[in-house]
């Protein structure tokens, strides 16, 4: 319907154990991050994203957007979408669903 999937906890964790490659973008404001981001993301504030966004279409591995519940990072993934940029992904929950799913939480670098 918007033109980009998204993913569940259950199966961004299946992609890292398979080896899968993807970037993990989280689109959240820096006082957000601070206190915590799921291992291996990117930190890009959605404000950012459209004038960093060919950063994103440099090749062909797919793009999970993520925010803290999932509304900021859906709006990163429809305007992907719309600049007709396939193989973007929104974490359903964002990064309180993958708290909540048990899964580790880090500090950025």
């Amino acid at each position: 319907m918007y033109g980009f999937s998204e993913i569940t906890p259950d199966e961004l964790e299946q992609w890292r154990a398979e080896g899968r490659a993807f970037r993990l973008v989280d689109v959240r404001q820096p006082g957000e991050t601070g206190r915590g981001v799921i291992p291996g993301a990117k930190l890009v504030p959605l404000a950012a994203v459209p004038p960093r966004k060919d950063e994103f279409t440099e090749d062909e591995v797919p793009v999970v957007f993520y925010c803290q519940s999932g509304a900021r990072s859906a709006q990163a993934c429809a305007f992907m979408s719309q600049q007709g940029v396939e193989g973007v992904y929104n974490l359903r929950g964002g990064i309180m669903g993958w708290a909540q799913s048990g899964r580790s939480i880090v500090t950025p670098d």
